[in-house]
């Protein structure tokens, strides 16, 4: 039975059949990966196809129906008789078809996805094109350290609609960014997620995201999304410098676990402040003091970047709610999210 990707939540899962490394890359959500041919074999039977399609066709046979035999008895044994399965691999061709037929052959009412991953791809490029301008969006502002993405757990705690994009992207957004023994999804992979958490939204209720520039880390933002939050109103949030090197210092402590990755960090701010300057903090980071590094990176990097940026960008700042606090504990910043909801 031949499917279309409207039809999927018909269905009791979602199969894809590609190779591990096109699933890491993207797929549909909530999918799980039961490959018929792995990522050595579909590069074998590729490069053999171009030589002798007939030969290729054999030969994946073969491999095809081994590593679909091997999925049923590891992964679908304890599958009830009316389990219900849509399969798709690339474009729904004969991945797809070969493990759909040998499902229904079992018994199971398997689906096979029309077009394949291509059509949940041109479904999430339409979704992200389309709806951020339909969402009323709250873009919660402040400069480094002000707890902004606290406070988006906190809104998501009481029940509000966010988005938080350094969890998709799996980066804080600063060039200390990067989190420890995580590596960022793939462009399309944040695309995903971001097109997925779009979908789930009410139109008629306010959708919480912190401020961002185009890129976190490596993940670009969608421009129409990008487009959407720089014109939406705004909430901005004041701490004093105390509060923030506190809350700082609390969350990038890991930081001070690897000296040599931190001043390694550090070193991509060349040419954006004096040598003397990056050498002390990169002294800094080898001694671990930490709070010498924070304060300094506050007042000499985050805020004026802040201060550059952030009035330039989103166009409802000037005009945006202030909420001043010298505490963000986790206790104050539910306050916080109290106090911007009370008055959204």
């Amino acid at each position: 039975m031949r499917c279309t990707l409207a039809q999927r939540a018909e269905f009791d899962e979602i199969v894809d059949v590609r190779s591990p490394a096109e699933f890491a890359e993207d797929h549909i959500p909530g999918a799980i990966n039961c490959p018929v041919l792995d990522n050595a074999e579909r590069h074998e039977i590729g490069l053999l196809y171009a030589k002798s399609p007939f030969e290729a066709r054999k030969l994946g046979a073969a491999m095809v129906a081994r590593n679909l035999a091997a999925t049923v008895e590891r992964r679908f044994l304890d599958r009830p008789k009316t389990w219900r399965p849509l399969v798709y691999c690339w474009r729904g061709g004969m991945r797809s078809q070969s493990a759909a037929l040998w499902l229904n052959l079992i018994g199971w009412r398997a689906g096979q996805l029309i077009d394949g991953y291509k059509a949940w791809r041109r479904h999430a490029v339409e979704a992200l094109a389309t709806l951020p301008a339909t969402l009323q969006w709250r873009v919660v502002c402040g400069a480094t350290g002000s707890g902004k993405t606290r406070l988006l757990a906190a809104l998501a705690a009481r029940g509000e609609q966010t988005l938080d994009l350094e969890a998709l992207a799996v980066h804080k957004g600063s060039v200390l960014g990067g989190i420890p023994r995580r590596v960022q999804p793939s462009q399309k992979w944040f695309e995903t997620g971001i097109a997925a958490r779009l979908e789930q939204f009410d139109a008629a209720r306010v959708v919480y995201v912190e401020a961002e520039s185009r890129k976190i880390g490596l993940c670009a933002l969608p421009n129409s999304l990008v487009d959407a939050m720089r014109a939406a109103p705004c909430v901005e949030i004041h701490a004093t410098p105390e509060a923030r090197l506190a809350y700082l210092l609390d969350d990038y402590a890991y930081l001070g676990d690897n000296p040599a990755a931190l001043a390694a960090r550090l070193e991509r701010l060349h040419g954006f402040v004096d040598n003397v300057t990056l050498d002390r903090w990169k002294h800094w980071a080898m001694d671990r003091n930490l709070p010498d590094l924070f304060r300094e990176l506050i007042v000499r990097h985050y805020d004026p970047l802040y201060a550059r940026s952030q009035h330039r960008h989103f166009t409802q700042l000037a005009q945006a709610r202030r909420l001043e606090t010298d505490d963000l504990s986790a206790e104050a910043i539910a306050g916080l999210a109290e106090e911007i909801v009370s008055g959204a």
